[in-house]
This record gives C-alpha cells, sequence and structure tokens, in this order.
C-alpha cells in the first residue's frame, strides 16, 4: 500500500485525509498527547483493519476522539455525573473516560460494554474528525508494543505501507498518552495516569 504524505497546513490537506478516513481507510494524525492512527468509528470492517495494521489484540478495544462535545451522544449510551464532572474540568485535553458504549457502534470496538472516548485539545485533529464526521476510532501511532510516535516523521517510519496516509503537524505538543479514568462505576477508576494526576482528577471533588 502506498502511504501518502500530508502536510495539515497544505490546501485540501485535511478533506482529502477526512475523505479517506469516510472510505474506511486509515489515517495517521497529530494530536494534543501523541500521533494518533484513526478511522471511520461506525465502520467495523475499518476497525478490524485497524486492529490487524497494529497487530493489536481485539481484547484491547480501539478509543475513541470527537471532534465537539455534542458528538459525545453519538458514541455514549450513558454517561454517569463524575464523567460530566470531568468532562467540565478536563476537556479538551489529555483526558480519556471509559463510559458506556452506543449500541450503534460496532461491537469489534470494544471487547466489553464500555467505549473509551476523548475530546483533544488539538486543533488539527478535531478539523480532521469533524471533517470525517465527528468520531474516529483511534489509538497510538504505532504498532502494538512500540512507542508511540511523536511527529509525522516518526508515523510515516513506523506505520509506512500500513496506513493511506499521514498528516503531518510537525510534533506532538505533549508527547504523553492520555490519562484514562472508567467512570462507569459509582466510583472512576483510574486506568491509567498520564498528563492529568490523580491529584487534579481529586481537585474536583470526585473520589477516584
Amino acid at each position: 500500500m502506498k502511504t501518502h504524505r500530508l502536510h495539515a497546513h497544505e490546501p485540501n490537506a485535511i478533506t482529502a485525509a477526512a475523505d479517506w478516513l469516510r472510505q474506511g481507510r486509515l489515517v495517521a494524525f497529530p494530536t494534543d498527547t501523541v500521533y494518533g492512527v484513526g478511522v471511520d468509528a461506525f465502520n467495523g470492517l475499518a476497525i478490524e483493519k485497524l486492529y490487524a495494521a497494529k497487530k493489536r489484540p481485539f481484547s484491547k478495544g480501539i478509543p475513541i476522539l470527537l471532534a465537539d462535545l455534542a458528538d459525545l451522544d453519538k458514541v455514549a449510551a450513558s454517561v454517569s455525573t463524575s464523567a460530566r464532572t470531568f468532562i467540565d474540568q478536563f476537556w479538551p485535553g489529555p483526558l480519556t473516560l471509559i463510559v458506556s458504549r452506543h449500541p450503534d457502534l460496532p461491537a469489534i470496538i470494544s471487547p466489553n460494554d464500555g467505549i473509551a472516548v476523548r475530546l483533544p485539545a488539538c486543533a488539527t485533529a478535531r478539523a480532521l474528525i469533524r471533517a470525517a464526521g465527528g468520531a474516529v476510532a483511534a489509538t497510538s501511532a504505532n504498532r502494538s508494543g512500540d512507542e508511540p510516535a511523536l511527529s509525522g516523521v516518526e508515523a510515516m517510519e513506523k506505520l509506512a505501507g500500513l496506513v493511506t496516509a499521514v498528516l503531518n503537524d510537525g510534533p506532538s505538543p505533549g508527547g504523553i498518552s492520555s490519562t484514562i479514568v472508567d467512570c462507569r462505576g459509582s466510583d472512576p477508576i483510574i486506568v491509567r495516569e498520564g498528563p492529568i494526576s490523580a491529584d487534579e482528577l481529586f481537585s474536583t471533588g470526585v473520589a477516584v
């Protein structure tokens, strides 16, 4: 497979990348944490291709990145009060929340009834996701077990021949994968601590 190199600030680059996503193809792109590789969140065959390209086990679900907060209802069946508190405080930003999965999502995206969602603080990512329909299933731009790509150049090195395009927008400003909190139960659980610490989560008044 030929992997196209796009620069985010070139005319029509985001439109071209979004078109490929809507066609069920894989595209790598920048976020505020690390580079991601994604597909249309509602295309089960595309999600299956993403698992294969990453060599990612199906037991590890694929998170969803959103363009706007209004898109959350497309992918979440319900959102707890604690999740709403974290959203108000930390979105857009490097916080991924696990919420109840919307039934319209393909079953392959997650091994259970939950779905990990995030609203990134990255204008390029959000413009791409918005142009692709509002929700993109995305995980770090690397093969499973490798270090995530922190730039478009690294994404190309790691995924050339496996994705249709790499949308380059320079180095990722964050460089660390997001904090993950499971908000499905009565007490939120920190699954992975990243840029947002447990102390910052505690500061919202929610017990984690």
